[in-house]
């Protein structure tokens, strides 16, 4: 038979890059439930969006369908405390998990046994595999270090040092040649893979922090959430300066570490905040098209377009319900 993890028959990546057209969902069409306590990030498997791979605050992950049933296919027990972060690797068949019980667990997604286990005695607050060689993961830790590990073997290979407090994003950029991170020291860095000395800092006395950054589909731009409750964009190559006329707001991040998610094609951007409300807007106006109330009991912490669907967006929240728009 085949692997459940293998994408449904008609479903196909999107081969000319995201370019098919996007539109705003309008409601809210299926709720996952089965997650005890919060859920704080919701992924999408790579290239094709069939399953959706949540982290929980009960300490559990699970991997649900997209298409056909629509049910949680399984549940990833090992971890004591709540998971901050998850990522599946570029192929889908692994994916890391980062918890605040100080380790990072790489899942087989299939089979759901824990390939290997690491810790550097710190609280992790991202992890991301180096999309060149996923034998090689970077972490960001609470005490404003960042590690690579190597899978195999477990062991540190590079450390780079320069942030003053806990980090909170890294994101790789110019074909994952550089690495870009943010901190709750309100700094961005920009690093060259495998060097441990940032090439640039970004760092100015009017910004605030940035606890969630995604790059954009063009790969050109990368947006922050900064605490001032806007949306701020940077270039994601060259200068890496702040494209002053781009800014999004009119939601409340109200300290939140709330995710950014574009739309495949780039042209809309679409943010939980921290009173469980949803937000959309037109990448090239800035303009706010749409609103929606999404999640009760605190922030839409965690939100993710699909890649191939025109208009299905997921979003999760502190009330433990996973929710899908269309």
């Amino acid at each position: 038979g085949r692997s459940w993890i293998a994408p449904p028959s008609g479903i196909k990546p999107d081969y000319d890059d995201g370019s098919h057209d996007c539109y705003i969902p309008k409601k809210c069409t299926h709720r996952f439930l089965g997650h005890n306590k919060g859920v704080h990030r919701v992924r999408f498997f790579p290239g094709t969006g069939h399953l959706l791979l949540s982290a929980g605050l009960d300490g559990k992950c699970k991997v649900w369908s997209m298409y056909g049933t629509r049910q949680c296919m399984r549940t990833y027990i090992g971890h004591s405390a709540a998971v901050r972060d998850v990522q599946f690797s570029n192929d889908g068949s692994k994916f890391l998990s980062a918890s605040f019980d100080r380790y990072i667990r790489l899942w087989d997604t299939e089979s759901g046994e824990v390939i290997n286990t690491f810790t550097n005695r710190r609280v992790p607050y991202v992890v991301q595999f180096y999309p060149r060689d996923n034998n090689l993961f970077v972490v960001g830790m609470s005490d404003a270090k960042i590690v690579t590990f190597d899978a195999t073997t477990g062991e540190i290979t590079q450390e780079y040092n320069h942030h003053l407090a806990a980090v909170n994003t890294i994101t790789f950029c110019e074909d994952a040649t550089k690495m870009v991170t943010s901190s709750d020291d309100k700094k961005v860095l920009v690093w060259e893979w495998d060097i441990g000395v940032p090439i640039k800092y970004i760092s100015d006395p009017t910004m605030h922090s940035m606890p969630a950054i995604v790059k954009h589909p063009s790969d050109r731009f990368w947006a922050g959430q900064s605490l001032d409750n806007t949306i701020c964009v940077y270039q994601a190559s060259d200068r890496y300066s702040l494209q002053r006329k781009k800014k999004f707001s009119g939601h409340n991040i109200a300290g939140y570490a709330c995710d950014i998610a574009f739309s495949p094609n780039g042209k809309f951007v679409v943010s939980g905040d921290g009173d469980g409300k949803l937000f959309f807007w037109d990448w090239n106006s800035g303009k706010n098209y749409r609103k929606f109330h999404a999640h009760d009991k605190g922030p839409t912490i965690g939100c993710s377009w699909h890649p191939i669907e025109p208009s299905l967006v997921v979003t999760c929240g502190w009330d433990a319900v996973i929710k899908v728009w269309e």
